[in-house]
């Protein structure tokens, strides 16, 4: 590779020293210029291959091969700067040996990206094709007939339509919080008021499934619930127009015919519940359609079409650097606490006193649901007694674990793990610690691409033949809707949810209904969040406007 010795992109003065002594071409012939999987590179002094926490560098004018700590020893050995600029083998970025950091140079630079589109993997020039976004408007026949069979709804509420009560039947304050979350998702309401579930239609096909054997009457008395049904059913019921409580009993009488080993009166986990719906649903949508279906195919049922996402786990090999990639189907994200330095539980009880005037950053570190994501996606070293199989060395091996996001759902929900379970102590104990979440979250520094780009550098090729991990169908942006609390222990605790319609706070405390502030919202413990994509979040001047 040649290069005129007036070059005014180097960034270095060793660089500089480097060229003036090898002349126009001053970087060995050998040198790589595409990143290989085929080849496991080793220190040529250590004999240690690359991984995140070492390393490999290739000299530009001998051609050997050092780890970062022989590399610079290497670099030492010489008067001058002949040797002290190395090509990193993992990102093929120049590195200089006496600066400690990354070197560019635009002419090297373009020689990468020339070798990298005539040799380099095929899958990196392939973009997908990009479909416009094309709005549509109702015709005149349309607006004709919305305007012949609409009416007002009577009566006047001063909260928001849909927002209403639900009676507590004894302890099922975990199934109201839960369900006043699922009734103001974005794409569930629409997807129910919209009757692509007709609860008729379904109850007939049901009844039309006939079987004699006597074996299989359990089977046929749990075919005749549903909780697609009820879901649309209370749907129905809170979007009438009316503003009293309503009571949900056959939901939750529905609800224990699926999960039997949970029917009684006793007070459940909110979360157990959220997944024990999303299942519920999923399973008799399932066995209506006749089909196996996945969480992630593009016929799923609308319980994991909105809230699946796809998680994928890279554990990497220390000794040789290889890499196994799975990736596991989800519908929320649990999230230990992150460790709280200087912060306690009085802290959250301050914040409640002062709810009006809240200063979390002062003098304490609290816990905060970033922090918690971090922690979530931050490479970690497996200990030995989980040493894993690797395929490259035939031996179990020390690894490291990273967790990201490959693909977005619409609505993301986070569980915080409040509830630590002994089995040495026997014993579970509630975690009070507070959480500061915010109102609006950006995903793309957990997701995938981000991960992966950090770990490679600037510089990525998608040398294994796959996308560039992973295609969003949606922005990563999101915004808070409803966040679910819990207070006291766990045997003796209730929920709460907090609701944003039309961007103002509501509490909703099984029957009662309260506006709040959103620093009462702020101070609040919270348990479980949501978070729907901001091209459903509809803000308060859209919600006026249309109304």
């Amino acid at each position: 590779m040649s290069s005129s010795s007036n070059n005014n992109n180097l960034s270095c003065s060793h660089l500089s020293e480097l060229r003036s002594l090898n002349g126009p071409h001053p970087f060995h012939s050998s040198i790589p210029l595409t990143r290989s999987t085929s080849h496991v590179f080793k220190c040529r002094t250590c004999k240690h291959s690359p991984h995140a926490l070492n390393r490999l560098y290739v000299c530009v004018t001998c051609a050997d091969m050092y780890c970062t700590f022989h590399a610079q020893l290497h670099a030492a050995d010489f008067a001058d700067s002949s040797h002290s600029i190395g090509v990193d083998v993992d990102r093929v970025e120049l590195y200089c040996c006496f600066c400690k950091d990354q070197v560019y140079d635009k002419e090297f630079d373009a020689a990468v990206i020339v070798s990298a589109a005539a040799g380099g993997s095929p899958g990196s020039t392939l973009k997908r094709r990009r479909v416009e976004y094309a709005p549509w408007e109702p015709g005149q026949v349309e607006k004709d007939l919305i305007v012949e069979n609409s009416s007002r709804l009577s009566g006047e509420c001063s909260f928001p339509w849909g927002l209403r009560g639900l009676n507590n039947l004894g302890n099922t304050c975990f199934m109201n919080s839960v369900l006043q979350a699922l009734i103001h998702t974005a794409p569930l309401r629409n997807y129910f008021l919209s009757d692509k579930h007709n609860r008729y239609v379904c109850k007939k096909n049901r009844n039309g499934v006939v079987s004699m054997k006597d074996d299989e009457s359990i089977n046929m008395k749990k075919n005749m619930f549903c909780l697609a049904c009820e879901l649309d059913a209370m749907f129905s019921v809170a979007f009438s127009g009316g503003s009293s409580p309503f009571t949900p009993a056959k939901f939750l009488y529905s609800w224990w015919q699926h999960a039997s080993n949970l029917a009684s009166y006793e007070q459940q986990d909110a979360h157990e519940f959220f997944i024990s719906i999303l299942d519920g649903v999923h399973e008799k949508l399932q066995m209506n359609k006749g089909k196996p279906q996945s969480l992630v195919s593009s016929d799923c049922c609308i319980a994991h079409k909105v809230f699946s996402g796809i998680l994928r786990s890279d554990v990497m090999c220390t000794a040789c650097g290889f890499t196994s990639t799975t990736y596991d189907p989800c519908v929320d994200i649990s999230l230990d606490l992150e460790p709280n330095k200087g912060a306690s539980a009085k802290t959250s009880k301050k914040a409640k006193q002062n709810s009006g005037n809240i200063d979390l950053s002062q003098n304490c570190r609290v816990a905060t649901l970033l922090g918690c994501l971090d922690r979530f996606t931050r490479p970690e070293r497996l200990g030995s007694d989980q040493k894993f199989f690797c395929q490259q060395c035939k031996v179990r091996q020390e690894s490291l674990k990273q967790m990201s996001i490959r693909k977005l759902p619409m609505v993301s929900c986070f569980h915080i793990k409040r509830f630590e379970h002994s089995s040495f102590r026997k014993m579970t104990r509630k975690v009070d610690s507070y959480l500061q979440f915010p109102f609006s979250l950006d995903l793309t520094p957990y997701l995938s691409s981000s991960i992966l780009k950090s770990r490679f550098g600037n510089r990525m090729f998608y040398f294994d033949g796959t996308e560039s991990d992973a295609p969003n169908e949606f922005s990563s942006e999101f915004e808070l809707f409803a966040v679910i609390t819990h207070t006291g222990k766990l045997d003796a605790g209730h929920y709460v949810t907090y609701l944003r319609l039309s961007n103002q706070w509501y509490k909703c405390d099984d029957a009662w209904i309260t506006q709040v502030s959103d620093n009462v919202v702020r101070a609040s413990q919270g348990y479980m969040m949501f978070y729907v994509q901001k091209t459903f979040h509809y803000k308060a001047s859209e919600s006026s406007a249309g109304s």
